[in-house]
C-alpha cells in the first residue's frame, strides 16, 4: 500500500474484475433494486390481459379453438348482413309454381335464392318472379308450426335463412303479371290473360283451367302495386282469389322480398330463372345470372370470416415475434 505525499493511504480504484458497490454517485446500491434489475424477464405468457386470459408465447401461433368464437360470430353478423340487403334461400312450399319451381306439401321442394339488388334501383317487371309477404287478406298456402321457445326460434330462423326450413306463412312466390297503372283480364278467344289488351306469352303455364272458369276482370292496377299469378294455373291462390279487396287483389312493390334468381337444390335441377318478355317490350327484364346469387348467406358469411380471422392470426404472430427477447 502507497502513500501520499501527507502519508494517508492512497485511493483504491476498483478494477474491471473488482465491481463497485457505490451507486452512480457513489451511494450505496438499494440491494432490492439491484435483484430486480438482474433477475431474468418474466415471461409474455405470464403477463395476463384485463380480461384474465394470459398472452400467447412470443412467436407461438394462436390455437384455432381460441379463434373459433370470432370465426362464428363474424360469420353469423355477415350472414345477418348478406340474408338482408343481397341474396337470400327459400324453400318452396307448394305446387302453384309448377312447373317451374318444384313444391308440395310435405314433400322436397326446390330451394331457390333469391336477389334483392334488382329492386334497389328499380320495380318488378313483367316477367320476374317475386318472392313477397302476402297482404293480411291472403290465405296462407302452408301451415307452419310456430316455435314454442327462442332457441327453436333461432333454429327455425337459421334454416329459413339457408332455405332448409318451411318459410312464413306470409311469403309467397308468384310471376309478375301486370304492374301499376296497366289492365289486366282473362280472357281472349284463345284463352290467354291480356293487358292493355293485348295477349300475353306465357310458355310456362301448366295445367291451365277451361276459360269459363277462370274469367276475370278488367282490373286497373293500382300505382305501387302488383298484378302476379302463380304458373300452375289450376291450383294458385293468387290475384284472382283476392279481385274483390280493396286493392283488387294486388300486392304491394313494397312487399316484394326480392327476385327469384338460381334454382340450388336438388343439383340436379340447378339452373337460373329467367324473366321472359311476355309482353313483349323492351322494358321486360333479363335473365339474372349475376354473381350476388351463387351462394348462400351462410357460406358468404364464412367466406368473409375466414380473411379477418387470418388477419387476427396474423397481426399477433408478428407482435409476438417483435417482443421476442434478443431481436
Amino acid at each position: 500500500m502507497s502513500s501520499d505525499r501527507h502519508g494517508g493511504p492512497a485511493d483504491v480504484v476498483p478494477g474491471d474484475d473488482e465491481p463497485s458497490s457505490g451507486g452512480p454517485d457513489g451511494a450505496e446500491a438499494d440491494p432490492a433494486a439491484a435483484a430486480e434489475s438482474a433477475a431474468p424477464p418474466s415471461p409474455a405468457g405470464a403477463r395476463r390481459r384485463w380480461w384474465g386470459g394470459r398472452r400467447p408465447e412470443p412467436g407461438a401461433k394462436p390455437s384455432l379453438l381460441r379463434e373459433l368464437p370470432v370465426l362464428l360470430l363474424v360469420a353469423f353478423v355477415l350472414a345477418l348482413l348478406v340474408k338482408t340487403f343481397l341474396v337470400q334461400a327459400f324453400f318452396i312450399p307448394s305446387g302453384s309454381m309448377e312447373t317451374t319451381l318444384h313444391g308440395c306439401p310435405g314433400c322436397t321442394g326446390d330451394r331457390v335464392l333469391v336477389n334483392k339488388v334488382p329492386y334497389w334501383f328499380g320495380e318488378p317487371e313483367p316477367g320476374d318472379i317475386v318472392v313477397f309477404e302476402g297482404p293480411d287478406t291472403w290465405s296462407p298456402e302452408v301451415e307452419v308450426a310456430e316455435p314454442s321457445n327462442w332457441f327453436s326460434g333461432g333454429l327455425l330462423w337459421l334454416g329459413r335463412a339457408i332455405g332448409v326450413a318451411p318459410p312464413s306463412e306470409d311469403d309467397y312466390v308468384k310471376r309478375v303479371i301486370a304492374v301499376g297503372g296497366q289492365t289486366v283480364e282473362c280472357c281472349d278467344a284463345e284463352g290467354r290473360v291480356m293487358v292493355d289488351g293485348r295477349p300475353l306469352d306465357e310458355p310456362y303455364i301448366y295445367q291451365n283451367t277451361p276459360i269459363e272458369t277462370r274469367a276475370f276482370g278488367p282490373v286497373t292496377v293500382p300505382e305501387g302495386r302488383l298484378w302476379v299469378m302463380g304458373d300452375h294455373r289450376s291450383a294458385s291462390a293468387d290475384s284472382r282469389s283476392h279481385s274483390g279487396d280493396e286493392y283488387f287483389g294486388t300486392i304491394a312493390v313494397d312487399d316484394v322480398i326480392g327476385k327469384a334468381a338460381l334454382i340450388v337444390w336438388p343439383l340436379d335441377r340447378f339452373g337460373t330463372l329467367d324473366s321472359p318478355d311476355i309482353q313483349a317490350t323492351e322494358a321486360a327484364g333479363a335473365p339474372v345470372t349475376g354473381a350476388v346469387a351463387v351462394a348462400a348467406p351462410p357460406v358468404l358469411g364464412l367466406v368473409g370470416a375466414v380473411p379477418v380471422v387470418a388477419w387476427r392470426r396474423r397481426r399477433r404472430l408478428r407482435g409476438g415475434l417483435r417482443r421476442r427477447p434478443g431481436r
